[in-house]
């Protein structure tokens, strides 16, 4: 009995959690900071960094800041170090910063281009370099990486941010074969929805379109959530609600009539330009709101409606599909 809560408390633990100055990763940071942990943040802008210490020292616990940027090895494992120092072991650490470009992907400028690859794909891949070597020192620890659907599933003109989220995904599977001989270490991938969080105000644009985020976007804090239950009951993958799990199904089942309709949506609302390109936080430390919410285009419906707007969706690629299927049965 004792030892079972034992495994389903992580008070005391310390944890890491890169990209923690806003959105996903700061309402992480406060998560865990609910749950009594130890927590080392890492974002590459100082002052945003250190008002998610601010909120977790208002918590009531340990806390602290450490400017890193995870495209470069060296940072990420400065970071690891650093860690160490300040309380003498990593316990877990969430691989969760990332940047977003969307575009026409010939008109993404290509340094633009690596670093979103850098970022995300090195990025994850420095925090599991620098750290699976400490768990497996400790023989013990929880590796979290944020991938999100797109792991699954392309975004639309959003060619090089998918190949990275694909990327993360393939990496990981590979490396739970080489910690399967070390059982108290643990990989999970968190797979969620577009986030109601300052990401997709920060994100470089260069389709003219100037998005605010989707009234149907997940909050962050369930995200954050979520984190926490792989950190008590980690498991190899995780679909936080059911719009993430019910768009991996749909794509899976409809791949090409998904992304071509998104993509002929995304067509369409190209041709009104109405925001000139801007590289976001691609090249440099994210702007203001350094907060865990981002702006929405239109007010947050409950989950009853989400539930039924997604249902009807589905419905409607279902149909789409089976018609599709069926004109191509009469032209043969």
């Amino acid at each position: 009995m004792n030892s079972n809560n034992e495994q389903k408390s992580i008070r005391g633990k310390t944890v890491v959690i890169t990209g923690g100055s806003s959105g996903v990763g700061r309402a992480a940071a406060e998560a865990f900071a609910l749950e009594g942990c130890n927590i080392v943040v890492a974002a590459r802008g100082k002052e945003a960094l250190d008002e998610t210490v601010a909120l977790c020292r208002d918590l009531g616990v340990s806390a602290m800041a450490v400017p890193t940027d995870v495209s470069i090895a060296g940072d990420v494992q400065n970071l690891a170090n650093k860690a160490l120092q300040f309380n003498g072991r990593i316990d877990i650490w969430v691989n969760n910063a990332g940047v977003m470009s969307n575009g026409k992907f010939e008109e993404i400028p290509m340094d633009v281009n690596e670093q979103v690859i850098k970022t995300n794909l090195f990025g994850y891949m420095h925090g599991a370099y620098s750290v699976l070597p400490v768990f497996k020192k400790q023989n013990e620890g929880i590796l979290i990486n944020n991938v999100s659907i797109g792991g699954f599933m392309p975004a639309p003109y959003s060619a090089v941010y998918s190949s990275t989220k694909f990327g993360i995904r393939g990496m990981m599977e590979c490396l739970h074969g080489e910690i399967s001989d070390f059982p108290q270490i643990h990989i999970c991938n968190l797979y969620p929805q577009i986030q109601r969080s300052t990401g997709n105000m920060h994100s470089a644009k260069y389709s003219g379109l100037d998005f605010k985020v989707p009234p149907f976007a997940a909050d962050p804090r369930d995200t954050a959530a979520k984190m926490v239950e792989l950190a008590k009951r980690p498991k190899k993958d995780l679909f936080p609600d059911f719009t993430s799990a019910f768009l991996k199904n749909v794509y899976g089942l409809f791949p090409k009539p998904v992304i071509n309709t998104a993509s002929a949506v995304m067509r369409l609302m190209m041709k009104v330009k109405n925001a000139p390109s801007d590289s976001g936080n691609i090249l440099e430390p994210s702007s203001e709101p350094h907060r865990i919410y981002g702006e929405t285009m239109l007010p947050v419906p409950s989950r009853k409606t989400k539930i039924a707007v997604l249902a009807g969706l589905g419905l409607g690629l279902a149909y789409m599909f089976l018609k599709l299927k069926s004109n191509s049965s009469e032209n043969s």
